[in-house]
This record gives C-alpha cells, sequence and structure tokens, in this order.
C-alpha cells in the first residue's frame, strides 16, 4: 500500500511532463511554421531572384528617415507590428508553456548548468525559432523563470536573430556570401563567446541561477489547474511586457532620424562613424532580416562598409525594447556587458569587412 502511494507523484510528473511537452512541441511547430519556416522558403525564392528584401524599414527608398514627430513613430510602429506579430504570438505561447506545463527540475537539469554545454545547447535549439529579438524574448522570459541558466539564456537570445538560417541566405542572395559569411562567422563568436564569457564573469558561481529570475531553489512548482495556471501566465507576460514594449518601440520609431543620419560619402568609413551606427544599430528594433535593405539602402547612398559591417551585426542581436522584456529575469550587470559586447563586435564587423575591402 505504501509503494502505491509513493509512486504516484512521480506518475503524476511523468504525466504533467508528457502533457506540457507534447503541447510545446505542437505549439512550436505549427506556430513557427505558419510565422516563419513556411514564409521564408518562399520569400527566399523571391529574393534569390530579385536580389532585394524591398524598401528600407527605417527610410524608405529614401538616404534618410523622417523627422522625428507622432507620425514617423506611428508608420514605424505599424510597419513594424505588421512584420512580427505572428511570432510575437508564438513568442508569447511558448513562454507561457515553457513557464507552466514544462516541469522545472527537467529543463533546468537540461538547461540550468553555468558550463559551457547548456550554453551551447542553448544557442543550438535557438536555430528554428528564427525569432527576431523582441519575439524571442517573451521565451527567455519563460525559460529563466523555470531554471535555465544565465548562458544557456543569453545564447539562445541572441541565436534566434543572430544566427537565423533564414536571414543568412536572404544576405547571400541581397548582399553577397562575403556578408553572410560574415555575420555567420562573428555571429558564431557573439553567440557562444559572449554567452559564455558573460555568464562566466558577471555571475558569481556560487549563486544559483534561480535566484535571478526571482525564484527560490526549494520553491516548489506550482499547483491547482494547468489551465487557469497557463491563462494567468499568459495574462501576466502580456501585461507585464507588451505596454513598455510598445512605447519604446513608438520611440525609437520616431528617433530615428537622429539615430541614422541621412547616408552619404561624407561619413566614410571612420572609426567614430563606425562605433556610432553600432551603438545606434544596439539600441534600435527591426523585424527578422529588416538590417539587409537597411544596409542595401544606405550603401546604395554611398554609406561605407565599415559602418554597414557594425550595422549588419548590432541591428538583429539585441535593443531597447528586448532588453526591457528581459530586464527583470537577469541581473543588470548581465544586460549591460551583453549590450557593450553587441556594440564592440559591431565595431570589429566594421573594421574587418573594411580591411577585406569588401
Amino acid at each position: 500500500m505504501s509503494d502505491t502511494k509513493f509512486a504516484q507523484p512521480v506518475r503524476a510528473d511523468k504525466t504533467q511532463y508528457v502533457i506540457g511537452l507534447g503541447i510545446f512541441l505542437l505549439i512550436a511547430v505549427v506556430g513557427l511554421f505558419y510565422a516563419k519556416w513556411n514564409p521564408y522558403y518562399h520569400k527566399a525564392f523571391a529574393v534569390a531572384a530579385s536580389h532585394t528584401l524591398g524598401a528600407s524599414i527605417v527610410s524608405g527608398q529614401a538616404n534618410t528617415a523622417p523627422p522625428p514627430s507622432l507620425n514617423a513613430a506611428v508608420s514605424y510602429g505599424l510597419a513594424y507590428f505588421n512584420s512580427i506579430w505572428q511570432a510575437l504570438v508564438v513568442g508569447l505561447l511558448l513562454a507561457t508553456t515553457i513557464e507552466t506545463l514544462l516541469p522545472r527540475t527537467w529543463l533546468a537539469k537540461l538547461l540550468g548548468s553555468q558550463a559551457f554545454r547548456s550554453t551551447a545547447l542553448g544557442g543550438v535549439i535557438a536555430l528554428p525559432g528564427m525569432m527576431c529579438t523582441c519575439c524571442a524574448s517573451p521565451v527567455v522570459v519563460g525559460m529563466r523563470k523555470n531554471g535555465v541558466s544565465v548562458g544557456a539564456a543569453l545564447a539562445f537570445w541572441l541565436g534566434n536573430p543572430t544566427l537565423n538560417p533564414a536571414t543568412l541566405v536572404f544576405m547571400a542572395f541581397a548582399l553577397s556570401w562575403k556578408w553572410a559569411l560574415v555575420r555567420l562567422v562573428i555571429g558564431l563568436v557573439l553567440v557562444f563567446g559572449v554567452s559564455t564569457l558573460v555568464s562566466h564573469f558577471f555571475v558569481p558561481p556560487d549563486t544559483l541561477d534561480v535566484d535571478f529570475a526571482g525564484l527560490t531553489p526549494d520553491e516548489p512548482e506550482s499547483t491547482g489547474s494547468l489551465v487557469i495556471r497557463w491563462f494567468q501566465t499568459l495574462g501576466k507576460l502580456i501585461v507585464g511586457l507588451i505596454p513598455e514594449y510598445l512605447v519604446i518601440v513608438l520611440l525609437l520609431g520616431a528617433a530615428r532620424a537622429w539615430l541614422f543620419p541621412a547616408a552619404s560619402l561624407v561619413a566614410g568609413n571612420s572609426l567614430l562613424t563606425i562605433a556610432g551606427l553600432a551603438i545606434a544599430g544596439t539600441l534600435f528594433v527591426i523585424p527578422t532580416a529588416g538590417e539587409i535593405p537597411i544596409v542595401q539602402t544606405m550603401l546604395h547612398y554611398g554609406l561605407g562598409v565599415g559602418p554597414a559591417g557594425a550595422l549588419l551585426m548590432t541591428l538583429a542581436p539585441i535593443s531597447a525594447p528586448s532588453i526591457a522584456m528581459v530586464w527583470k529575469v537577469f541581473p543588470k550587470r548581465v544586460l549591460a556587458a551583453t549590450a557593450l559586447s553587441v556594440a564592440v563586435v559591431g565595431v570589429v564587423s566594421g573594421v574587418v569587412v573594411l580591411a577585406l575591402g569588401f
């Protein structure tokens, strides 16, 4: 009789694991197929034929963005959200499922170590996601709240936009294979190298990662109706992440003329221009692969290849809105070090493409 009593919780845990994993995989496969895989498959053929992804989301076909105004903010916000809303919905659903239906002990065992193995796995599982940084951010929040380490969560966060296979294909068709190769090689350093170094130097080795996610090491997993918990978590995510996110996107849309001055031969390839655009690219927010038409348009109007290389590596990985979304689940010094690293990598990228004579 006692054996039966002790076996029942184990069966319950296994049942929750099977249900949670099944729902997670269903949302991931169906959602990503609808929002990412199928559209990008067809878009690849169009880009291969036209060698362009269309107009720059920053300036359209012009060499400069519209001056700061309410209209500039609203027009950018509408264009941006029209491009990303499907993936954002998928990200919110995946984050909710991770936080409520996947057993914390299992996920922490898989991705909860500060060792490189967990970081590497976090970067690898980001590849099929193909999300922009803001759409990946809710998933990162769910991962961190469920015991995923700083290194693994960072690698997943940076890996989604930086090593997006579709973006690399589009880049090869629209810019050239050389630009795609630079993005791939330096992107690998950013995703796996920076994530490892930041988690190593800015997370005390004797501190459990769950402390940074607002959890305590011995906190039991929530009980009660899975359906109720799922919808409650989804509601908290939407209320906690979306309003601030919307405001920052609109502010950046209004200020894009300040962040990206008119592209011309005057700026050239000076280190100051490279550094300035690396910082602007780190802060600005774009949809998936949006950096390609931005760079292509600015090159057309005379931007030097050095500053273009900086934008190539900084526009996608993170942004001010995505940092705000994950603000509560990472140590602040980790986010500061990550943002600084992205900007530095952008400068390095600009110098590299300039040295290679692109």
